[in-house]
């Protein structure tokens, strides 16, 4: 197999699985210290929620990120977004 190939190949499975799920624990971490102080968990049952995907739930947290101030990593923001699925949204996660 031609190593270019490999290396590429390598580098876009790595890459795929890095944007499709994130460190709950940490991401847990992340919006108790930080978004529960805005809001308490209604904001994410309530049946009129505005988000209806994982883009989209990985968007707001970028947004209230933003708005807070917090300069979180591109990884935080994802394992923020991964907790909050998996607490409350239930998106189906890329495979």
């Amino acid at each position: 197999m031609n190593k270019r190939v490999f290396a590429a190949g390598l580098i876009s499975l790595l890459a795929a699985s890095g944007a499709q799920a994130g460190d709950a624990g940490k991401g847990q971490q992340l919006v108790e210290a930080n978004c529960l102080r805005c809001h308490g968990s209604e904001v994410y049952t309530r049946p009129d929620r505005k988000v209806s995907s994982m883009a989209g739930l990985k968007k707001q947290v970028q947004r209230c990120e933003l708005m807070l101030g917090l300069t979180w990593f591109d990884e935080d923001i994802g394992n923020a977004a991964t907790y909050l699925n998996q607490a409350y949204y239930k998106f189906k996660q890329s495979p």
